[in-house]
């Protein structure tokens, strides 16, 4: 994986966007296991992509970072799935996966969202959100990662990740301060080139089938 340039965002007080292009699923687990452990507490992420562009991969990398071993799978039709885990300094950790594809209902979709933000809080869980538009307005303080293939046909050829972050008047202050760093992080990963391309040899090495 490879961040590439970065460019401001619409938002006057918001961060810039951050992009990076992903050779493939382990790669795209990777940058989920990076935000994972850069995210403040208690983050919700919005995954916005297509069928296919990698969103549950991406939800897989963000599990292996909170220490949780239950396998991570779309929750389709059961609609969310709670998590918790631990990690590697004994810390607790939760993560809630909501899948809002099946609720084409807007007033469906924002009343699920709201009783599993609800318990996502009281865990201090990540709130991790796939088809995120479903939903009558994006919520307040919410990070939006887009992802989609470089090439609709062909799935092999990688995809790309752009990360929103939420506007800076939207954050307490301790979290801002926790998210910070993300601006400036590159996520180190076999399957990753330099200056926005792909490394050959990575490619080859990190071949985990989506």
């Amino acid at each position: 994986m490879s961040q590439i340039n970065a460019k401001p965002s619409a938002s006057g007080d918001a961060a810039p966007l951050q992009a990076w292009r992903l050779a493939d699923a382990a790669a795209t687990a990777a940058l989920g296991a990076e935000l994972a452990a850069r995210l403040p507490s208690g983050a919700i992420l919005l995954l916005n992509g297509d069928l296919g562009a990698g969103k549950t991969c991406l939800v897989q990398g963000l599990a292996m970072a909170l220490g949780i071993r239950e396998p991570i799978t779309s929750p389709t039709f059961a609609l969310s799935q709670h998590y918790g885990g631990e990690r590697a300094d004994g810390s607790a950790t939760a993560l809630v996966h909501l899948d809002l594809y099946r609720l084409e209902d807007s007033a469906s979709a924002d009343e699920l969202f709201a009783q599993e933000e609800e318990e996502a809080r009281a865990l201090g869980a990540l709130l991790a959100v796939e088809w995120p538009q479903r939903l009558t307005l994006p919520p307040a303080g919410a990070w939006c990662l887009e992802l989609s293939l470089l090439d609709p046909t062909d799935p092999d050829a990688g995809r790309q990740g752009w990360l929103t972050p939420p506007p800076l008047s939207s954050i307490a202050p301790a979290a801002a301060q926790t998210a910070g760093p993300l601006q400036d992080a590159h996520i180190h990963h076999p399957g990753l080139g330099i200056d926005g391309g792909f490394s050959p040899a990575g490619r080859a090495a990190a071949t985990t089938p989506q």
